[in-house]
């Protein structure tokens, strides 16, 4: 028996049709194939079987991360799934990291940053946008994971008030602008990231990188094609998930010229 509050999945048995439901009671949900009560899931549960006013067949199931980010609400791009697991693996973002990011946008990443902290992590999010700020706290209060992290309304320009950070991830058009700020932000020999979409970009940040003292510089571009899942005609998807940015990694390190190198 689900509780009212609860976030789930239904999805139809016949279609590829897929929704987002939270719970409430006396609620119901409108849809072309039909009309689904809540109450009705409620007691179905997770696994369970509904039917919709005419007929058709949903399941319950538990949402992933994964597709709450596909479906969320936005006002901007958001950084795609198929990045976002990279980016947690190269900020070793893990349950007790500090992470800064910088242009919260519609709350995808934040959302992501907040659910891999832990309630013992902190997430601090930066944007100039107080319209996109209030957005992104309702999206990560859909997840339950608001409390983790602390929204600020601030140019980059301004600095953070955070200091030896685990992590930092840059999401603006001109990241090359504000490494220093980045420098005072984050623990040496921890890793920052950024998220660009041309050539022209990456090339200013690569040697603004290297002005600023950062190693180990890391571009990449990720790609996602999926297969049809029919047994019995097995290929390619029509369409896929191409580009949608380059991501740029890399670990900020003792300038030299101090006297300070081991020889």
């Amino acid at each position: 028996m689900l509780e009212a509050g609860t976030l789930v999945a239904l999805c139809s048995a016949s279609k590829r049709d897929r929704f987002l439901v939270t719970l409430e009671d006396g609620g119901k949900l409108e849809t072309r194939l039909g009309i689904i009560l809540h109450d009705q899931i409620m007691s179905a549960g997770y696994g369970g079987r509904v039917l919709s006013h005419n007929g058709s067949v949903f399941y319950v199931t538990k949402p992933t991360l994964e597709e709450y980010l596909r479906k969320i609400k936005r006002k901007t791009q958001i950084v795609f799934p198929k990045e976002a697991g990279y980016i947690l693996l190269q900020l070793d973002i893990k349950p007790g990291a500090r992470v800064i990011e910088c242009g919260t946008g519609s709350g995808g990443m934040t959302t992501v940053f907040a659910n891999f902290v832990g309630d013992e992590g902190r997430v601090y999010s930066y944007d100039v946008r107080e319209e996109f700020v209030e957005l992104a706290k309702r999206n990560c209060r859909r997840w339950k994971v608001e409390h983790r992290v602390s929204f600020n309304v601030r140019h980059i320009s301004e600095g953070f008030d955070e200091s030896d950070v685990d992590a930092v991830f840059l999401d603006i058009p001109d990241p090359w602008n504000y490494l220093p700020q980045v420098r005072k932000a984050i623990a040496l020999g921890r890793r920052m990231g950024a998220l660009l979409p041309t050539f022209n970009q990456i090339e200013r940040f690569l040697r603004s990188l290297e002005e600023n003292a950062f190693v180990d510089v890391e571009v990449l571009e990720i790609l996602h094609r999926g297969l049809k899942c029919d047994p019995d005609r097995i290929r390619p998807e029509d369409r896929m998930i191409g580009h949608t940015g380059y991501l740029i990694f890399a670990t900020p390190v003792m300038p030299s010229g101090r006297g300070d190198e081991v020889i």
